[in-house]
């Protein structure tokens, strides 16, 4: 005969259970278990500056690496021109937060680069993102050119539309004329939104590859059913700066 303590557990396991399954019904998406991210930062430059401050990026911005993984360095070719755009790689905010302890007491940066480059600047945007759980950052075995296309998705997280956008991504793949690089979910900024970043052999291949993809069942159907979750998209055509580790 069972005693009154053990069916007063096992309920109370039962209990615990249902609000388990109770919160997954709510959750937006899978739990990030790793602490890594990734910080955007985009630069709005003062258009008589450009030339300049990339000069000084040149000459100074790869200091930093000695306290983050810079993943690469852009200008806007296509898009909001006078804009630079860098992803920077951190282990934990423990990490972030201590690289920029780092650069704050790095004399040569903070009178070499940050002094003579914030005049230059007209605004800047940080934004977190953490990869999506089903994408590793990709790397092209050659130079080019990039895409970041960026959706703003509606309200509810990667399990509202997690599963659609997955199957874009992975249409837009096996239609092999581009190379997916990473697709990134922000954290902080504007919150819903997803940046998807390609690489192309050159600017026509990518026009190209963009004609035979609209004409492609596979990528209609996928194109379709994905559409009932964006809210808008845009994009800009990258140029690798020199010192960029993605080229």
């Amino acid at each position: 005969m069972l005693n009154v303590r053990s069916l007063l557990r096992g309920a109370g396991a039962v209990r615990a259970a249902a609000a388990r399954a109770q919160v997954c019904l709510f959750a937006t998406g899978p739990r990030q278990e790793d602490s890594k991210f990734y910080e955007f930062r985009t630069y709005n430059i003062k258009p008589s500056m450009m030339k300049e401050f990339m000069k000084l990026s040149q000459e100074h911005v790869p200091r930093y690496t000695a306290y983050a993984e810079l993943i690469g360095y852009w200008i806007v070719d296509l898009g909001i021109l006078n804009k630079v755009l860098h992803i920077w790689k951190y282990d934990s905010f423990a990490h972030r937060t201590e690289a920029q302890r780092k650069s704050l007491q790095d004399q040569e940066w903070q009178e070499k680069m940050i002094s003579k480059a914030l005049p230059m600047l007209d605004k800047i945007c940080v934004e977190v993102a953490y990869l999506v759980p089903w994408c590793q950052l990709g790397k092209p075995e050659k130079a080019g050119m990039y895409e970041m296309v960026t959706f703003q998705m509606k309200q509810g997280g990667p399990a509202i539309w997690g599963e659609a956008f997955k199957t874009i991504i992975n249409t837009h793949v096996s239609t092999d004329y581009n190379k997916l690089i990473g697709v990134f979910h922000t954290e902080y900024g504007l919150l819903s939104k997803v940046h998807v970043l390609w690489w192309y052999e050159n600017a026509d291949s990518r026009a190209s590859g963009r004609h035979l993809s609209h004409e492609d069942p596979r990528m209609v159907a996928a194109v379709r059913e994905s559409l009932s979750f964006v809210e808008s998209q845009q994009n800009m055509l990258l140029i690798p700066a020199l010192f960029s580790p993605l080229k």
